[in-house]
């Protein structure tokens, strides 16, 4: 298998969007443990704040092949970046659980709708090498994104405060519109209503379907390590909150590298097969992670499953974008309520069990999410 990667600036414009929203999710969840220690909460009101980020996910994700129609890709990626905006700027003004709750919810639902709409473009303007592109749009998404959590641990350290290092995200959004807020690829027709459907929920089959539950199994992985590896850092070495959130600069330096060598690899292997391997080298990663109990050994085992979780989300997702032909609308939003679904089911999960067992041991969920994940591409492959 070959294909060839043209970036133009278009393509360019969309990898940096994806640059802005990854400094909301990475500076969001590295700023989660000085959030819960400031508001005084369990963990498992903490785990709520990814819960609300999912429901706001489902929730924009039912309205998004909708949307799309009306305002057009180009509207509804920068809408979505707004009112994403809107969520951080509400996180840095709330000090109650209720303000808070509010912020992440806003913005993880306002986000999904500008991550999802820009995979479906590059998807579509890229053809064959669209798996490629998706890969390293997020490659550049986690290079940016990788400051967000440094940014936090330095501001917590500082007379300045952690809340001060999320303004990040509005001034890299305001930049972005002023720099490039007119480039744009040619808008494509509405899909065509009257195609025949598959059978299946919502016209899509059934492989598509576990498709989607693949996708469901990697997002939650993902944002386990994002939200509560922090956590696990501080409890396995002794280290402070403020100084474990540098933690998750290890775990998005390994999602920069490995999606960059990624969007290669994707060019050449299959990406079933390139996500199974993914998924492989994400277990050795947690088991290193795991069983860690100085901060070197924690953040090369972060750094090994930032590696292989790179690979995760773009390849589990033009997985599913492939499972249905010329029906992209409708399949972006339905992969937006299997993510943001997961979004909330697995960080919530881990959060609760880790109030009754701890988060060590909370964290052996890592492991049965890749058996399942790897269960549902050999069947699906099939």
């Amino acid at each position: 298998m070959s294909a060839r990667l043209t970036r133009d600036r278009p393509t360019w414009l969309v990898y940096l969007q994806l640059g802005v929203f990854a400094t909301y999710l990475y500076g969001l969840s590295a700023a989660l443990p000085m959030l819960r220690a400031e508001l005084g909460v369990s963990q498992t009101v903490a785990g709520l704040h990814g819960t609300v980020m999912a429901v706001g996910g489902v929730m924009t994700g039912l309205a998004l092949p909708r949307l799309t129609r009306r305002l057009g890709r180009r509207a509804t990626i920068w809408t979505g970046l707004a009112g994403m905006n809107a969520g951080v700027l509400l996180v840095i003004l709330g000090h109650t659980p209720q303000v808070t709750l509010l912020g992440y919810g806003l913005a993880g639902g306002m986000g999904s709708i500008s991550l999802y709409t820009s995979m479906a473009v590059l998807s579509d303007h890229h053809g064959p090498a669209g798996p490629s592109a998706i890969s390293e749009a997020n490659a550049v998404g986690g290079t940016i994104g990788l400051f967000a959590p440094f940014v936090v641990s330095l501001a917590a350290q500082s007379a300045l405060g952690w809340r001060t290092a999320l303004l990040l995200t509005p001034v890299l959004t305001v930049l972005l519109a002023l720099a490039m807020g007119r480039v744009w690829i040619q808008e494509r027709p509405a899909e065509d209503h009257a195609a025949p459907r598959e059978k299946g929920a919502s016209g899509l089959g059934p492989r598509f379907h576990l498709a989607g539950a693949v996708l469901f199994c990697c997002v939650g992985l993902e944002f386990s390590f994002n939200l509560w590896a922090a956590k696990l850092v501080s409890d396995n070495t002794g280290l402070s909150a403020a100084v474990a959130a540098s933690a998750l600069t290890a775990f998005t330096a390994g999602l920069a590298l490995g999606r960059f060598g990624g969007a290669r690899l994707a060019l050449r292997i299959p990406p079933s097969s390139l996500l199974v391997g993914a998924l492989a080298l994400t277990f050795v990663g947690w088991l290193l992670f795991w069983t860690s109990t100085t901060p070197v050994t924690a953040y090369a085992g972060l750094l090994v499953s930032g590696i292989g979780v790179s690979l995760h989300f773009p390849l589990a997702l033009s997985r599913v974008l492939t499972a249905t032909a010329g029906r992209p609308e409708r399949a972006t939003g339905v992969a937006s309520l299997y993510s943001s679904s997961a979004t909330g089911v697995g960080p919530f999960l881990l959060g609760a069990l880790a109030d009754v067992s701890g988060t060590r041991q909370a964290f052996l969920m890592v492991p049965v999410m890749i058996v399942l994940a790897v269960g549902g591409i050999l069947v699906s492959s099939r």
